[in-house]
C-alpha cells in the first residue's frame, strides 16, 4: 500500500482537502444527472452513493484522525447508510494509508526524544496496521515481541476543526435541529479528545484488562508505560486473525459458539458490573487466537454509564415496562426521547417510533439465551432501519431526540450485534452478569 510523507495539520489545510473533496462530490452530482437520462432512478443512485462514497473516504483517509474516526462510527450504522457508504467508510478499520517509515521515525522521535532504535532492541518502521488516529509498528526488546502504537502527527489538535468541518454533514445525515444537537457534538469531541490521550489510554487498558480477566476465553495484551507516552503505547504483540477474517474461514460451529459467548460476556460485565464499556466494537479490535481464544485490543474509546441513564434505559428493555404504557412514556421522558416541549403529534409519533424499535432492538436481552445466527432477527432491524430512513414524516420533526449517552452506548450495542452475528453465535447465555 503507498505511504504517507505529510499530513495535512493546519486548520486551513484540512479544510482545503475537504473543500476539493466537495468539489468531486458536486461533479458527481452533475454525472448522475445525466445518467438518470439513459440508466434507471435506481441504477443512477447507486453510481452516485458508489462514487461520492469512494470520494470522501479518499479524502478522509489523506486526513486521518477524527475525520476518518467519525466515518468508521458511520460504518458500523448499516441501517442508516446506503451499502456503498458502509463499505468504503469500513475500510477505516483495517485499509488506511500508513506514514512513510521517514515520518514515523521524525514523529517517534517527537513524542519520546528519541528514535525507536534507541529504545528498542528491534523496530520495524513499516507499519503492521493503520487506522484512522494511529498505526501499529512490531518491535523487541529482551526477546519480547512488542507491538507499538503511533499517534499520527496533528491528530490530537485538530479534533474540534475537524469536527467544525463534519457538523454540516451529520445534521443533514440525522436530521439534527437547533442549539440542542450541540450537546451530541460535544459527546464526540470529549471522547475523540480521550482517544488521542494515549496516558489515559494506557491506564483504562491496563485496568480493564485487570477487571475482565476473569471471563473464560478472553485474552489481553500486557501493556509497558515504561516504553509508552502520551503519543504512544507499547504493549504484547498479539498473534491471531482479525474476527473479520477468521469468521470467513472457520467451520467450527462450537468454536463461534464459545467466543461469541466470551464476547457477550465481556461486554455485559463491562455494562452491567463496571458501567463503564469498551464503546469500539469493529472488527479491528479483536483477534482470535490459535488457542480459540479471544484477544481484545485498543481501549481507547472507554464510555462511562451514569446511573441515571442505565436505569430507565435498561427497564425500558423489560417487556412488562414496554407494555405498560405509562411506564412507557415516563421512560422515555427520563431518556429525553421526549421532551416537555414536544407537540401531541410528536410525542405519538416518537413513543409509537421507539416502541417498535425497543420491542426490536431488545430481543436478545429479553430471554435467557439468544440465537446470533438468526438472519431474519437482523434483516428485520435492516429493514427497520430503511422504514424510518425514508420516513418523510419524520424529517419534518427534529431530530435531537435522546440523551448524549445514547450515541456510544447505541453504537456498542450496534457493533456488537453485528459481531455475534458474524460470528453466527448460537445459544448464547444472555444474562450471567445481569444486575
Amino acid at each position: 500500500m503507498k505511504t504517507i510523507d505529510h499530513i495535512p495539520t493546519g486548520k486551513l489545510q484540512r479544510a482545503g482537502k475537504l473543500v476539493s473533496t466537495g468539489a468531486k462530490v458536486g461533479v458527481n452530482y452533475l454525472k448522475y444527472y445525466g445518467d438518470k437520462l439513459t440508466k434507471s432512478e435506481l441504477e443512477a443512485k447507486e453510481q452516485l452513493d458508489k462514487n461520492n462514497a469512494t470520494d470522501i473516504y479518499d479524502g478522509l483517509k489523506q486526513l486521518k484522525g477524527s475525520a476518518l474516526k467519525v466515518a468508521q462510527m458511520l460504518s458500523m450504522e448499516k441501517s442508516i447508510l446506503p451499502r456503498a457508504y458502509v463499505e468504503q467508510f469500513s475500510l477505516a478499520q483495517f485499509s488506511v494509508p500508513p506514514l512513510s517509515p521517514a515520518l514515523v521515525i521524525k514523529t517517534f522521535k517527537s513524542y519520546f526524544g528519541k528514535t525507536p532504535n534507541e529504545l528498542f532492541d528491534a523496530f520495524n518502521p513499516n507499519s503492521v496496521n493503520a487506522a484512522s488516529i494511529g498505526q501499529v509498528h512490531k518491535a523487541e526488546k529482551n526477546g519480547k515481541k512488542l507491538a507499538v502504537k503511533i499517534q499520527y502527527p496533528g491528530v490530537a489538535d485538530s479534533i474540534s476543526s475537524d469536527l467544525a468541518l463534519v457538523k454540516p454533514i451529520a445534521i443533514k445525515m440525522f436530521n439534527l435541529k437547533g442549539k440542542d444537537s450541540d450537546k451530541y457534538f460535544k459527546e464526540v469531541e470529549d471522547k475523540l479528545i480521550e482517544e488521542t490521550n494515549y496516558q489515559l489510554e494506557l491506564n483504562q487498558s491496563m485496568e480493564l484488562a485487570q477487571a475482565c480477566s476473569h471471563i473464560p476465553n478472553l485474552k489481553f495484551p500486557s501493556y509497558y508505560p515504561e516504553l509508552s507516552s502520551n503519543r504512544i503505547i507499547t504493549m504484547d504483540y498479539m498473534e491471531g486473525d482479525h474476527l473479520s477474517e477468521f469468521v470467513k474461514h472457520n467451520q467450527d460451529e462450537s468454536l463461534n459458539t464459545k467466543l461469541g459467548q466470551a464476547l457477550w460476556d465481556f461486554y455485559m460485565y463491562q455494562i452491567h458490573c463496571l458501567k463503564k464499556v469498551h464503546a469500539d466494537p469493529h472488527p479491528g479490535n479483536f483477534l482470535v487466537s490459535k488457542q480459540g481464544q479471544l484477544i481484545v485490543l485498543d481501549f481507547g474509546c472507554i464510555k462511562t454509564i451514569p446511573n441515571d441513564f442505565y436505569v430507565p434505559y435498561f427497564e425500558l428493555a423489560e417487556p412488562k415496562n414496554l407494555n405498560n404504557p405509562i411506564v412507557f412514556t415516563e421512560k422515555l421522558y427520563a431518556l429525553e426521547i421526549l421532551k416537555p416541549s414536544d407537540s401531541s403529534e410528536e410525542i405519538t409519533f416518537f413513543s409509537s417510533m421507539f416502541h417498535e424499535m425497543l420491542q426490536l432492538f431488545t430481543q436478545p436481552i429479553q430471554h435467557d439465551t439468544f440465537d446470533f445466527s438468526d438472519a431474519e432477527f437482523f434483516s428485520k432491524i435492516a429493514a427497520l432501519g430503511e422504514k424510518y430512513a425514508k420516513n418523510t414524516q419524520l424529517r419534518k420533526m427534529n431530530g435531537n431526540r435522546g440523551s448524549k449517552h445514547f450515541i456510544y452506548i447505541n453504537r456498542t450495542f450496534f457493533g456488537l450485534y453485528n459481531l455475534m452475528f458474524d460470528l453466527k453465535a448460537k445459544n448464547v447465555k444472555i444474562k450471567t452478569f445481569f444486575q
